[in-house]
């Protein structure tokens, strides 16, 4: 009989439209029910509206777990593959993206959560939360962690094949800023691995493009009252133009989709401040359904099993 196995590939979520009546609800479930001002949802109902009133976040998501899914049948036909795609803030939720896959009957559930770099605040939220659905569901299907994939080299081909695409078309001494999203600087208390784990992959893929010169930045900050990891991108953009830099490449490493910290943040935000300052402003695309990223994760699920196997 043929093993079967299912793959649960999670992303943060996002609100269905600009409209309060979507936009509030999500705030609440990322704060667990705490209320929200009237400031904060007015906010984020006008940065999504800048976007066109939409993120593309989970027809993304749905099309990279679609894309995983066949590059595992093609990878591996003699396993029968189930996958699924969960939200942690939004639907479909990581708890019904669970239970679909445990109705399958798989030997486990590999948990596959779309953030590149390891951290409490990322991957680790990930499975604690479908730990916690898991749990309230009552299911016993063993649930499995997958292996990390920051610096597969099909995910730094990928990021380092769209880096020389894009810098053909900028002018020379162009300065190249990865980014990723911010977290609470007391991570760093902590010895959270996760500025350690972006610094990996901006240097894997610098040295797969050449690249002489290159940094690292953080976007997306909250404005929480407390430090978060810096340098931000808008603080960088400023230290470049006074080093009289012709043009900045933003390569987002840190997220792997469009969405809004990518659309608007850097889209939008970071292109103005760049505009403003006299700076020529460019970015990479998103990965999406990039065939080398889809290939660097059914990689990375095939090695998760085989070590699943071995145990």
């Amino acid at each position: 009989m043929a093993r079967r196995y299912a793959v649960l590939v999670m992303a943060y979520g996002t609100p269905a439209s600009a409209a309060e009546a979507h936009v509030r609800p999500y705030l609440e479930h990322i704060r667990h029910g705490r209320p929200v001002s009237e400031e904060a949802v007015a906010d984020l109902m006008r940065r999504y509206e800048a976007i066109g009133g939409y993120s593309p976040l989970i027809d993304i998501t749905v099309r990279q777990a679609q894309g995983l899914a066949c590059r595992l049948a093609d990878l591996a036909p003699e396993v029968e593959w189930e996958v699924a795609v969960g939200m942690k803030h939004s639907p479909p939720f990581i708890a019904e993206g669970l239970r679909r896959l445990a109705e399958a009957g798989p030997e486990a559930i590999l948990l596959l959560p779309l953030a590149p770099h390891a951290s409490r605040f990322t991957t680790e939220e990930y499975f604690a939360a479908a730990r916690a659905a898991a749990a309230e569901a009552g299911l016993k299907v063993p649930l499995v962690p997958a292996r990390e994939w920051h610096t597969h080299p099909n995910f730094i081909g990928a990021w380092a094949r769209w880096v020389r695409a894009a810098l053909a078309y900028m002018p020379a001494g162009t300065a190249v800023v990865f980014t990723a999203h911010s977290l609470p600087a007391r991570i760093l208390g902590w010895n959270d691995p996760y500025p350690a784990k972006i610094r990996e992959t901006a240097e894997a893929v610098a040295r797969a493009v050449g690249l002489a010169e290159w940094q690292v930045a953080y976007q997306s900050a909250s404005a929480t009252g407390e430090p978060w990891l810096g340098p931000d991108i808008l603080e960088v953009l400023e230290g470049l133009a006074r080093r009289g830099v012709p043009a900045v490449l933003a390569c987002p490493i840190g997220f792997v989709a469009d969405h809004l910290e990518v659309l608007y943040d850097l889209d939008i935000e970071a292109r103005s401040k760049a505009q403003r300052l006299g700076l020529q402003f460019g970015r990479t695309p998103s990965l999406n359904d990039d065939p080398d990223f889809l290939e660097a994760l059914a990689d990375t699920v095939l090695k998760t099993v085989g070590e699943l196997s071995r145990r």
